[in-house]
């Protein structure tokens, strides 16, 4: 039985004509569920008799369960268990402009970037729609608040699951749903070139965001499978694709690892690489795990790239780390539940 939550509002109103139904039923029925947070058919006052029957029928309204909550100062670390018994996580980070959640989109991830917990973990499969968006419901029930922004940068690569998460932008952006403004949404990539095309084409004002990590193939060979297939060079070139299409900024995302990629040198290779681009670099301090041998760069050595960069004329700034207290790093809550 499908789960509500995975339509998007167009979808629903062609469900509903499918059986009859007035196609107004569908905002009526998101307004339920996204705004008033009603989430029982049967308490939804102004739906008939017959139509409330239909649906509990046929259109499934369970939710994934919250398994494990992590607090710390800033940041509040969620593990959910799936209907199958899996286990995804969501972040949320407490900023002053707002509440930020990072989303997962896959049970496990097959990119295998040598520095994630999620990668260690492989996939088993990706998310539904609805288990996607019952995500940031149940957080915003938790904390008795709205959530501000989405990051979609969790367990799973977004891009290996293309369609369910474009329909999900879709309902938490549409504003009979979550009304979340587009350009409160980010979505991040390793970089697989054929999709990063394809979301050029999405017309969506959401923000995109490129994992990069290195400068070069030769690192990034190493500490990212992926860039085999998708090279730094011809990733470079799509960005600099999509930007001219879109109009739009990208995020670059440049994970800070001791003595691997934060070198000076590779600073001035970064720079020598980005220039002149519509880019943002955030340089990300580690989340270091006890499944992996790699360390976070220290504070200086961040500093210093970080200098060498701002001086070259690069647009660069250094992500506040959250969740030093927790399983902060992405998969590392799921990882230890399963290791329990």
């Amino acid at each position: 039985m499908k789960n509500i939550f995975s339509f998007k509002l167009d979808e629903l109103e062609a469900y509903l004509l499918s059986i009859n139904e007035k196609k107004y039923r569908a905002k009526q029925l998101y307004e339920w569920l996204y705004i008033h947070k009603i989430f029982s058919y049967h308490e939804m006052s102004n739906l008939s008799k017959e139509l409330i029957e239909k649906l509990t029928n046929n259109l499934s309204i369970d939710f994934i369960k919250t398994k494990a909550v992590q607090n710390d100062s800033d940041v509040i670390k969620y593990l959910f268990e799936l209907e199958d018994n899996n286990a995804v996580e969501a972040v949320l980070m407490k900023h002053d402009y707002g509440n930020s959640l990072c989303i997962s989109t896959g049970v496990g991830c097959n990119m295998g970037c040598t520095f994630c917990e999620s990668g260690r973990l492989k996939k088993i499969r990706d998310l539904e729609t609805y288990e996607m968006v019952q995500q940031v419901l149940l957080i915003e029930a938790d904390i008795n608040a709205r959530v501000d922004r989405v990051v979609i940068m969790g367990i799973g690569e977004p891009f290996d699951n293309y369609e369910k998460v474009m329909s999900f932008i879709r309902i938490i952006n549409n504003p009979f749903g979550l009304a979340i403004g587009a350009r409160h949404i980010t979505l991040s990539t390793v970089g697989i070139i054929p999709k990063i095309e394809e979301f050029a084409g999405e017309d969506l004002q959401v923000n995109l965001a490129i994992s990069l990590h290195a400068p070069n193939d030769e690192i990034r060979n190493k500490i990212m499978p992926i860039n085999k297939v998708y090279n730094v060079k011809d990733l470079i070139t799509a960005i600099k694709v999509y930007i001219a299409k879109t109009n739009r900024r990208i995020t670059i995302e440049y994970v800070m690892l001791l003595y691997i990629n934060d070198s000076p040198d590779l600073a001035h290779e970064l720079s020598d690489l980005i220039r002149g681009m519509n880019v943002y670099l955030n340089l990300i301090p580690y989340n270091e795990t006890s499944h992996l041998d790699i360390k976070s760069s220290t504070k200086e050595r961040i500093k210093d790239f970080y200098d060498i960069l701002k001086k070259r004329g690069i647009n660069v700034t250094i992500r506040k780390s959250f969740g030093g207290n927790i399983d902060a790093a992405c998969g590392q809550l799921r990882s230890r539940s399963e290791n329990k």
